[in-house]
C-alpha cells in the first residue's frame, strides 16, 4: 500500500469518554496561515487549499481534530474553516478544543481567560464550529498554580450541556489530580516527543493507568514548535526511516504511538500530501530494537519546554 490508500484506522482507537476515535488525528493549528502559526503579521493561507486539506483528513478517515478559537490569521480562523469544509460534521467526527487563552482582533496575545471569562470563550468556539456543544473542551494551563476555579467553571458547563467531555492542556501530574476531583478527565494535552519533555514519561504512564489519553503535541516540530521542525534530524532517527523508507516526521510520529495505546497524536499540516504521510505513519510497525535505539535518543537529547 501507498499512504496515499492507508487510512488513520491503521493507527487503531482509542475511546475519549464515550466518543471512539483513531489514534492519528489532525491538528488545525498550522491551517490558517503559512509559516508560523500564531503570530499577528501570520500571512494567510489559501481558503481552497485549507478546506482540501480538512476534506482530505476526513476522506482518509480521520475522526479526531483539534483546534482553537485563538488559531488564526488575517483573514482566516481554523474553526470557521473547519465548519466552512465539513459541516453538517460526519457522525463519528469528535472536535476538540482548547480554551483559557486568548487573542485580541489584532492578534496580539490577551491574559489568559478567569474563571468568570470561559463561558465566553466556549460560547465563540461554539458559534465559530456551528455546533450546540462541544465534544471535548482542554483547559489550556500556564504554570503549576491550583486550575480548580477554572476547571470547576467548565465542569459547570458540562454540567449545563454546553460541553461533553473535559481535557487539560500543558499541565503537570499534580493538576491532573486536582481536576479529577471535581469532574471526569479524558484526555491529557502536552508537548512531547523523542528528546522533548522525556522527565513526562512516567506521568504519561500514568495518565494511561487511569485512563487518560495522552495527546502529544509538538511531537514532528520538536524545539520548532509553531514554527515546525527545524531541518535537522539525529542520526538515529534518519536510520530508521531509511530502513522503513519513510521520511523522518513518520518516525517520529510512529514512536508517539509506541508509547502506549492511550498515547494519540495531531499532526497538523497544509498540504495534502504531508497529510497522507502523516496519516500513513499510523501503520508503521517499529521493532524492539529500532525502539531501544530511539529511547536512547530520546533520554540523551536535553528536553525543551
Amino acid at each position: 500500500m501507498t499512504s496515499e490508500t492507508i487510512t488513520a484506522a491503521a493507527s487503531g482507537s482509542w475511546t475519549l469518554g464515550d466518543l471512539k476515535i483513531n489514534r492519528i488525528g489532525f491538528g488545525a493549528m498550522r491551517l490558517p496561515q503559512t509559516g508560523e502559526a500564531l503570530i499577528a503579521d501570520a500571512v494567510p493561507r489559501r481558503r481552497d487549499q485549507a478546506i482540501g486539506v480538512l476534506r482530505r483528513a476526513v476522506e482518509l478517515g480521520v475522526n479526531h481534530i483539534d483546534t482553537a478559537a485563538f488559531y488564526f490569521s488575517p483573514l482566516r480562523s481554523a474553526n470557521e474553516l473547519i465548519n466552512r469544509a465539513l459541516a453538517p460534521y460526519p457522525d463519528d467526527l469528535v472536535i476538540t478544543t482548547k480554551v483559557g487563552p486568548g487573542r485580541g482582533p489584532s492578534g496580539r496575545w490577551l491574559p489568559h481567560a478567569t474563571p468568570g471569562q470561559l463561558r465566553g470563550q466556549v460560547e465563540e468556539n461554539l458559534r465559530q464550529l456551528g455546533r450546540d456543544h462541544l465534544d471535548v473542551v482542554n483547559l489550556r494551563i500556564v504554570g503549576t498554580d491550583s486550575i480548580a476555579e477554572r476547571f470547576g467553571a467548565l465542569a459547570r458547563l458540562r454540567e449545563a450541556g454546553l460541553i461533553r467531555h473535559l481535557g487539560l492542556s500543558n499541565i503537570h501530574p499534580h493538576q491532573l489530580a486536582e481536576a479529577r476531583s471535581i469532574a471526569p478527565v479524558v484526555c491529557v494535552q502536552n508537548p512531547y516527543g523523542i528528546g522533548v519533555r522525556s522527565e513526562h514519561d512516567a506521568f504519561l504512564r500514568s495518565c494511561g493507568e487511569q485512563g487518560v489519553a495522552y495527546v502529544p503535541f509538538y511531537a514532528i516540530a520538536g524545539a520548532g514548535r509553531t514554527v515546525g521542525a527545524s531541518g535537522t534530524e539525529h542520526a538515529e532517527v534518519l536510520a530508521v526511516a531509511r530502513e522503513h523508507g519513510i521520511s523522518p516526521a513518520q518516525v517520529r510520529l510512529a514512536w508517539t504511538l509506541h508509547r502506549g495505546p492511550h498515547v494519540l497524536a495531531i499532526p497538523g499540516t497544509g498540504d495534502t500530501g504531508h497529510l497522507a504521510a502523516n496519516v500513513a505513519a499510523g501503520a508503521v510497525r517499529l521493532s524492539a530494537e529500532e525502539l531501544a535505539v530511539l529511547e536512547a535518543v530520546h533520554r540523551r537529547v536535553p528536553s525543551h519546554e
